[in-house]
This record gives structure tokens, sequence and C-alpha cells, in this order.
């Protein structure tokens, strides 16, 4: 099946406000087995509504449609569609009451223009809204549907998955097919490798799409697999899979849904295990990642943003003569950090950062995007020398990726002593 998608507001067409919706709808589209016809952004404005949707339905059998259902002067969707199919708008009672209920519960304060958000046109199915207050609606007109949502993205993408995604399915059922998908996610190699890597896997013959989709720091992978029954689909995903695994399986760092700071958090969970963190650089990413996971006070026990060399001294223990001869950004010195964080934590684990993040500050022999990453067990302190290549904020982001994956690395008995 075919579908497009239609985006409505004069904050995405003016560019005050990123279009995040149309990627979320063909994400989700892709994993159903259908196929995105085309999208587009509209203002709004009841005939490019107009015109926008009867491109879209010559080209595709149904339209995922986007925004413009508040209750302002401006939220003209739902009129602009029903207009477009020559139908009337009918008030809603129950969804009026539920409106009503969420302003009284809230405490806020009720206008009547908020009843504009129980208009539906006449024979639309009502697809709840379990976060906000604009509902959406579904239409089948002469063997095509239409199908309407807010434009939060918050909101578009629960009742895309809870309402939309099954009335089409009911309304298309001989479109359906299995489809399973598999993510990997790799980093420290460039999309073109990853892509020479999995020239000659053959994953054609299996019936298995492949994509490959950069998402900074990372390089995703993304297999699909379209068949009549969950068992033909796993099985090849099964070996699909084996065929990343084995030409990129030491880039790979997660899969699915998975982070590596919840990877980390799993690792250090399970091996009791605790640490501490020392950054400069990433003037605390690191510490905000893995504090992101739920449950991270089991083994985070602290984190040091330790920025000048004077807090590295203070706080890390960094002898003063290390950083006026050897640099801030040293091997020396990211290794005492490392190492001052764990005794000043009393943790298992220290790991510490320190770099040029840029624009300025580099030299010949300390270039911007030199970073030092250390990682202090008591036993052992290990250190890696990144040459980063973007600008300062994402010197930072990949700073702090690399950093994490050290100590996955680590974590998972990978990481010797290089220096």
């Amino acid at each position: 099946m075919k579908i497009g998608v239609l985006t409505i507001g004069n904050e995405l067409t003016s560019g005050r406000i990123q279009d995040s919706n149309s990627a979320m709808i063909a994400r989700a589209a892709q994993v159903q087995g259908w196929q995105v016809a085309g999208m587009m952004s509209v203002g709004d404005d009841a005939g490019a509504i107009r015109d926008a949707l009867a491109y879209l339905l010559a080209r595709a059998e149904a339209v995922i449609v986007t925004g413009g259902l508040g209750p302002t002067a401006d939220d003209i969707t739902t009129e602009a569609v029903a207009r477009a199919f020559g139908l009337p708008l009918r008030q809603d009672r129950a969804v009026l009451d539920h409106v009503r209920s969420l302003f009284e519960k809230r405490r806020l304060v009720w206008t009547e223009n908020n009843a504009k958000q129980a208009l539906f046109p006449e024979g639309a199915e009502v697809i709840a809204n379990p976060t906000g207050t604009a509902a959406g609606f579904a239409l089948r007109r002469e063997g095509r549907a239409v199908a309407v949502i807010p434009g939060v993205p918050a909101e578009a993408d629960r009742m895309l998955r809870e309402g939309v995604i099954p009335f089409l399915r009911d309304a298309f059922p001989g479109a359906a097919l299995h489809v399973e998908t598999a993510t990997f996610k790799l980093f420290g190699i460039p999309e073109a490798a990853v892509d020479a890597a999995m020239a000659d896997a053959d994953l054609d013959s299996l019936g298995v799409a492949i994509g490959f989709y950069p998402n900074f720091p990372e390089n995703h992978i993304v297999l699909t697999v379209r068949e009549a029954s969950a068992e033909a689909a796993e099985e090849k995903l099964r070996e699909a899979g084996a065929r990343v695994e084995a030409r990129l399986g030491k880039h790979v760092f997660a899969k699915g849904q998975g982070t590596i700071q919840g990877n980390i958090a799993s690792l250090m969970t399970d091996k009791r295990m605790t640490l501490a963190v020392a950054e400069s650089c990433t003037g605390g990413l690191i510490a905000d990642r893995l504090t992101d996971v739920p449950g991270s006070s089991v083994f985070f026990e602290r984190g040091v943003v330790a920025y000048s060399n004077a807090a590295k001294t203070a706080l890390l223990a960094v002898p003063e003569s290390v950083i006026r001869e050897e640099g801030a950004v040293s091997d020396r010195t990211a290794r005492l950090m490392a190492e001052g964080a764990r005794k000043l934590a009393g943790t298992d684990l220290g790991l510490a950062v320190t770099g040029i993040a840029g624009p300025s500050g580099g030299t010949e022999e300390k270039p911007v995007g030199t970073v030092h990453i250390a990682l202090a067990d008591g036993k052992t302190t290990f250190c890696r020398r990144h040459a980063l290549r973007w600008d300062r904020r994402r010197n930072k982001i990949a700073a702090s990726q690399a950093a994490l994956v050290m100590l996955w690395r680590y974590l998972k008995g990978e990481v010797q002593d290089d220096g």
C-alpha cells in the first residue's frame, strides 16, 4: 500500500519549527510494509490543504495528516478537510464533554473556542488523544482514506501507533504483511566503510532490505523483511543479522532500541561495580547520558566537571607540574584525572576525558579535536587518544560517545592498555 504524508502549519512553512512528524510517520510506514508515495508541508490555508490532499490521494491509497487541530483561528485543518470532501461538520458530544473535563481537571479557564476541537466531518471516525485535548479523525471515501492527528510530536506519535495504524490496517486488510526489522548501531566507522563492508553480504537473496542511516555520532543499519508469516520473517532476519555481525560486529555497540548508556548500566549493575566520571571538554555530557538511565544511582556515584587547570589540580589532584609540562590535554593528565576521580569517590572505576573542542585552542602538535580518554580500575589505567574533526558541539558529543564505548568495551573485557 502507498501512503501520503501531509503536515500542516505556518510554523513549518516559515521554518520556525522543524517538521519531525514526516520522518516519524515514514518510519512507522516502513515497519508496516507501506511505501511513502509523497510528503508535503503546507501552511494554514484551506486552498493549499485541499490541493495537497488531491495531489497525494491521486498517488496513494491513504494520506496521514498532522497539524491544525487546535482551538485557535488559524487551526483550520478539520474544516478544510471537510470542505475538500464536501462534508458538513458535526459536533461530537462525547469529545466535547471529555475536553471540558480535562480543563476542569487541570484547573484551566474554559473559553468557547475550545469547543471547536469537538467538531468533525460527518461520518468521520474519532481517533482518541490520550494526552492532549485535540482528538483526531479518520475518513474513508471511494476506496481512499485520510487520517488526521495533531501536530504536537509526542501526541502524533502515540495517536499514530494506537489509532491511525490500526485504522489503516482495518481499512486495507489486503495490504498487511508481517514486517520485521532489526537495527544495528555502530560507532567508530564511517558510513562509506559500513556500506563497503556489507557490499558482499548478498541480502537481496534473502529478501531482506538494508538501509544505512547516519545518526551522529553513530551509524545505524536497519534490516527489513516482509513476509506472509512471522516465522518466515524472523528466520530471514536472523540470517541477515548474522551476516551483519560477521562483517561489522566489532563496531556494533547496541541493537534495536538499545543505547550505549543502557548497555553500560546493565553491565555495571550485573557486575556490582561503581563509577565516577571526570570531564573537561565534554562539560558533563557523559554524566548526563549515564544518568538518563533509570536506576543509574546503583552504579553512578558522581561526576566532576573539572574544566579549568586549577579545578583539575584542586579536585582531582593532577599536579600543576604535569599540566605545565605536558598540558591539560595529554595522555598523562587524562590518566591522572581518571585515577583522581576514582580515588576521590571511592569507586571501582574512574572515567576521564580532556580535549580541545574548538574552534580555537589548537596547535600543530595538538590540533582542534584532540581528545584523550582514560579509564582507571585501581590496577591499570587505560588511555586512548582521538583525533576528532567536527565543530565544537559535535566534537563534544563524539568525545562523550567514545568515552562510553571505551567503558562498555572494558566491561566486556575488550580493552587493553596501549600506553
